[in-house]
């Protein structure tokens, strides 16, 4: 008999996590899986008491990740139509998933289940080595301990997110050496990011950046990325990145930059209400 159960320490579904990633057909979207997935609830598919199998949900009610091993007597269709009808007394309510296309099983479950879907972002890969007579990176400088207030004031302006998230996530990236700013005359007009995987996807380069506003429209974007390829390329790294379905500016200038959108990320509605 399968029993859900609340996972307490992300370290008990580890080996789990492993078998998930591997089954993938193509990395996944870092922030999604290294960001927004450990902030999310977990919960473990135990038969008789032995870890068989997990799925996480975030604040919002959407499923992030859903695994269930090979070992497990459980069909997992049977269990994900359970959680997704809302029949799980520990999960509670759900409302839907978020889901790419290089997780097959995953993808498949979701949509057998689902009232309505759309696409959420455009995942993108380099498939050979960049080579472009037309555009000339920038020199990006790698942040330093003591200009995180300014990278943080820049992303509040240009981005909008929260100042203490910021903070935190910028702090850890300078600490990683994984932050680069572009600055002209003393201001700081761009910023790249070029994160690195301490697990699973290790030959990957996560890349991400914001540009001014007031600089927007003019080639940055593309020069900022043909840099952050660069860095990847020179580390041995294959780069990738994504970026939402309705911001065309970004998609121009990430293939601009020599990557391909190989994958999306969906989001699908359950609707069992």
């Amino acid at each position: 008999m399968l029993e859900i159960k609340p996972i307490e320490t992300l370290e008990d579904i580890n080996e789990l996590k492993k078998q998930y990633f591997e089954k993938s057909t193509a990395p996944l979207d870092g922030m999604w899986h290294f960001g927004f997935v450990p902030m999310s609830s977990h919960f473990g598919f135990y038969e008789n008491d032995i870890l068989v199998g997990y799925c996480c949900i975030n604040a919002d009610g959407y499923m992030l990740q859903f695994y269930l091993s090979q070992a497990a007597q459980t069909k997992a269709k049977e269990l994900f139509t359970l959680i997704a009808e809302q029949n799980s007394s520990v999960i509670g309510s759900i409302k839907g998933a978020f889901v790419s296309t290089a997780e097959p099983h995953y993808l498949s479950l979701c949509l057998d289940n689902s009232s309505s879907f759309k696409v959420n972002a455009l995942m993108y890969q380099q498939v050979v080595p960049f080579v472009s007579e037309c555009v000339t990176g920038l020199n990006l400088t790698l942040a330093s301990q003591d200009q995180l207030p300014e990278f943080v004031e820049f992303a509040v302006s240009n981005l909008g997110a929260p100042a203490q998230w910021l903070s935190e996530y910028f702090g850890n990236l300078i600490k990683r050496e994984e932050l680069r700013g572009y600055w002209r005359d003393g201001k700081l007009l761009a910023t790249g990011e070029c994160r690195l995987f301490d697990e699973h996807q290790t030959r990957y380069a996560d890349l991400g950046m914001i540009v001014a506003e007031s600089e927007r429209g003019q080639g940055i974007a593309t020069r900022v990325l043909h840099s952050l390829v660069k860095v990847a390329n020179e580390l041995g790294l294959i780069p990738i990145c994504s970026t939402e379905s309705d911001n065309l500016s970004a998609q121009k200038a990430i293939q601009r930059a020599g990557l391909e959108p190989l994958n999306r990320i969906i989001q699908i509605e359950f609707d069992y209400q």
